[in-house]
């Protein structure tokens, strides 16, 4: 069964679609865009304490981190000892139910790691503090 019309030219591709191309550049978009939502930058380079055991937890979560110089970043910028819990406070009202995550250096001081966690503990927060598996 021949379906095609009997002639004998085949006329030429004249025109180029662009709808092809313009999938493949959506597709392109949204894989760079889920892929990368998934990396969190802490930007803060601190010496977490070892541990036997780990949990990693990708939902939401508000970092905390403690240097050994006794500055304190908050989701990554950096705040005095006076303000840490107004900037805490800010944090956990744009992300409500969200986790502490204290990354404090094994070199900080305690007091200042406890300091954030009371913080969270007021405000009725999950608290965690981050380690490194050995």
């Amino acid at each position: 069964m021949n379906f095609r019309e009997d002639r004998n030219v085949m006329e030429p591709l004249s025109m180029f679609s662009q709808s092809s191309l313009t999938d493949i550049i959506l597709l392109l978009l949204i894989f760079f865009l889920l892929t990368s939502s998934f990396v969190t930058n802490f930007g803060i380079r601190v010496n977490v304490p070892q541990a036997e055991s780990s949990v990693s937890s990708q939902s939401q979560q508000i970092s905390v981190a403690v240097t050994p110089e006794g500055n304190f970043f908050v989701d990554g910028n950096q705040v005095d000892r006076v303000s840490l819990s107004n900037a805490i406070r800010q944090a956990y009202q744009e992300k409500p139910g969200a986790s502490l995550v204290v990354r404090a250096d094994r070199d900080a001081r305690v007091d200042d790691a406890v300091r954030a966690m009371n913080i969270g503990k007021a405000l009725n927060m999950n608290i965690i503090m981050a380690t490194e598996r050995n």
